[in-house]
């Protein structure tokens, strides 16, 4: 089950975080962008426990940036990611958005082969763009309505 995400919920969403990050968002910036974007801050059920959470936010009205997506390493290849970001997309459409945009890490192949099959594409390289000074990869997936044939 998908759902829009709680403050009790942060604590395992932190704990996710340092299981699947290098650089894991500390629990207050979770709490600040849980509170800036409470209708793109989600998270996936599975058996009554949280294995996964998506944080996205718009931007200039049209642009969704999706900011964070992971999935517990234990609940991995299940359909959980695709279904938090089908979600999102389904939010997104019915915001107006139009263009959907993230950043990986250049060395994270998995999330790009991920995100490829989910329709983004790679746009261009941040150097830098990581606390590490790994650099990113900005990827885009277009959401325009398509027209009737």
């Amino acid at each position: 089950m998908i759902r829009e995400a709680k403050k009790e919920d942060l604590k395992k969403v932190f704990e996710i975080e340092l299981k699947c990050f290098p650089d894991p968002y500390p629990i207050d910036l979770l709490k600040k962008l849980l509170s800036t974007y409470p209708e793109t801050f989600l998270v996936a059920e599975f058996e009554g426990r949280i294995v996964g959470y998506i944080i996205a936010g718009i931007r200039w009205l049209s642009i969704g940036h999706i900011l964070a997506i992971a999935v517990d390493p234990d609940y991995r290849n299940r359909g959980i990611g695709s279904a938090l970001m089908k979600e999102i997309f389904r939010r997104f459409r019915k915001h107006g958005v139009t263009l959907v945009r993230l950043e990986v890490r250049k060395s994270n192949v998995t999330a790009i082969k991920f995100y490829r099959t989910l329709g983004f594409v790679e746009r261009f390289e941040v150097p830098f763009y990581y606390a590490d000074g790994e650099s990113a990869i900005t990827m885009e997936r277009d959401l325009s309505p398509t027209p009737a044939s």
